[in-house]
């Protein structure tokens, strides 16, 4: 699917083919939570880096977290960037270079119409801040940290195959 984005105050619009469309993956590690998450979490699609098209990338700035080492207590910098408008703030899209074929696009940042998942999953819950609820459906399911499948595999295993759209 074809999903089109843009930041809040319109310097920054992108274009990106995302095979994995449905917003089901909600983050509330700290690092989405206070990057995207208004509501407590951050929701990233799963999109094919090599269609990324940006229009006003002059400003887009890239923010790369510190994380700590679980074993040594270390704090270093993330490989994942994080792109931001500099003007608005508005979260656009995450990269990693782990991954380099795939871009997480936030889904705060698209404009298209998103299909609405038939279930989600909540991730990260174990660094949830206390004021932020769960708001699980009946077929959600949970995870403490990282999920038990890849964003292909959530939508293979509903048949929410790419359309080709």
């Amino acid at each position: 699917m074809l999903l089109q984005g843009s930041c809040h105050c319109q310097r920054v619009r992108f274009r990106v083919r995302c095979p994995h469309p449905y917003p089901f993956l909600l983050c509330y590690c700290s690092i989405c939570r206070k990057t995207e998450g208004g509501g407590g979490y951050g929701i990233n699609l799963g999109g094919d880096n090599a269609s990324l098209e940006i229009e006003g990338r002059e400003h887009v700035s890239v923010y790369r977290p510190l994380i700590e080492d679980p074993q040594t207590g270390e704090r270093r910098e993330d490989p994942g960037e994080r792109h931001f408008c500099r003007h608005c703030g508005c979260a656009l899209w995450a990269w990693d270079p782990r991954w380099p074929d795939l871009v997480h696009p936030a889904a705060s940042a698209i404009d298209t119409d998103l299909p609405v998942p038939p279930e989600r999953s909540h991730m990260m819950l174990g660094s949830k801040a206390s004021w932020v609820p769960v708001q699980a459906g009946p077929d959600d399911r949970r995870f403490d940290e990282y999920p038990d499948e890849s964003l292909a595999e959530w939508h293979r295993r509903l048949g929410l195959e790419d359309s080709g759209e």
